[in-house]
């Protein structure tokens, strides 16, 4: 859900191009994994996802009218955990999502602070039309705002997240961010001839008006799923459209205070020259314990060697790990995220919609796909729709990701199984 432009729909499938001549066979039975998608937009195809090739679709909430959506998806397909993951390789299981819980930014004004103000009834619509008079540029007039859903108290919505989070083991935040690009389409959408097998909320072909929500309240909302994120050690998927500094400044805000130090290779240097001339017993060696078996009392034994235990996440004003999904920014915004005192671990998912949809972005593709470090790309889909379709976007990003950094097919789609087994479970 993501446009270099603002003004592309959810719901509308771009068009993909028929290649006839003969392809390499695409190694779908490794497992190849949709780092970022919408198909609960589209609610009559969840059925086609037990016939997709896909093994794994990472399926993202946007707004109040699909978190429940992406739940009830998640407790029929949804794994529990790596393990169950790595059962099967194979596409036909019925165990292939994993879900993701957040609200977009083009919805960003629904939601308001609800720790600065508190309004009573009384005042709900007096609030309705402050609120997004003071979150939206232009003002909007009295019969744009009246076309508005009744906002929502950001505590209210955090709370059900957090919830949904819990409930779900494998879930990430998402889709979050920032968006410079979007406007607001205009009016009420006609209900007498919508399209009901669209879930509601989307833009659903109405034009665009000239009011897009203000960057500090779309920071705000995003710094509080952020926030959450950390609390409970997930990761989150992110949209940056126009808007790439100001994203990177949100997070490096976050992250103040918490950067890796890093050991310059002088000091490398002397801490294994330390470490050579270490002449203390192994950790790995046997310790000896007493029993009372012997003449002595003291009969020596093995102490019995203990489990390694993952150790317990301790929460963090930052999200452990973030993917910048359909990223679409030039090499050397990519380059910041790899600073190496950085306390997040960042990933780059791309997409044909988006980086390859426009002629822009088929400009900087290859340049951007060989700046990512291999271990730290994905691959998406990002279609509002489960099935062939999203099937075969997910097979030709992958092809072209593969052909840029000149991996074989197989290779590159174990490179990016790894990726995303990593990015979801550290």
């Amino acid at each position: 859900m993501c446009s270099p432009t603002g003004e592309s729909t959810p719901h509308e499938t771009p068009k993909r191009a028929e290649d006839e001549t003969l392809k390499e066979p695409f190694p779908w039975h490794v497992g190849v994994y949709d780092a970022h998608c919408h198909p609960t937009d589209t609610m009559a195809s969840i059925s086609s996802i037990k016939d997709m090739q896909a093994r794994l679709l990472t399926i993202m909430a946007t707004r109040g009218q699909d978190q429940d959506l992406v739940a009830s998806v998640a407790e029929e397909h949804g794994i529990q955990d790596l393990s169950e993951l790595h059962e099967s390789s194979s596409s036909e299981t019925l165990k292939k999502v994993v879900p993701a819980f957040g609200w977009h930014p083009w919805f960003s004004h629904q939601l308001y602070d609800d720790s600065k103000e508190k309004p009573s009834e009384d005042e709900i619509q007096a609030h309705k039309t402050k609120h997004y008079s003071s979150v939206l540029s232009p003002t909007p007039n009295a019969d744009f705002i009246a076309s508005l859903p009744d906002p929502i108290p950001l505590s209210k919505f955090l709370s059900s997240t957090r919830q949904s989070l819990l409930a779900h083991p494998t879930a990430l935040i998402g889709e979050v961010g920032l968006d410079k690009a979007f406007r607001l389409p205009w009016g009420a959408v006609d209900q007498s001839t919508r399209n009901g097998d669209l879930t509601p909320g989307g833009r659903e072909g109405r034009m665009l008006s000239p009011h897009h929500v203000k960057m500090p309240h779309q920071v705000e909302i995003l710094r509080a799923q952020l926030r959450l994120a950390g609390e409970l050690g997930r990761p989150v998927s992110l949209h940056g459209v126009q808007a790439h500094g100001v994203l990177f400044d949100t997070l490096a805000s976050l992250w103040k205070g918490h950067e890796k130090e890093v050991v310059s290779k002088k000091k490398m240097k002397m801490i294994a020259k330390g470490v050579s001339e270490d002449f203390s017993s192994s950790s790995e060696e046997e310790e000896e314990v007493y029993s009372d078996d012997d003449e002595f009392g003291l009969k020596p034994r093995p102490k019995k060697t203990k489990e390694k235990k993952k150790k317990a996440y301790k929460p963090m004003p930052f999200p452990p790990r973030v993917c910048l999904h359909s990223f679409s920014g030039p090499p050397e915004m990519l380059k910041q995220y790899l600073d190496p005192k950085i306390p997040v671990k960042c990933y780059f998912s791309f997409s044909m919609g988006v980086n390859l949809g426009t002629a822009g972005g088929e400009a900087k593709f290859a340049e951007v796909v060989r700046a990512c470090p291999d271990g730290q790309l994905l691959v998406e889909s990002d279609l509002h729709k489960a099935g062939e379709d999203m099937d075969g976007y997910l097979e030709e990003i992958a092809r072209r990701v593969c052909e840029v950094k000149g991996w074989g097919l197989e290779e590159g789609m174990e490179r990016v199984r790894r990726n995303y087994e990593e990015f979801l479970f550290g």
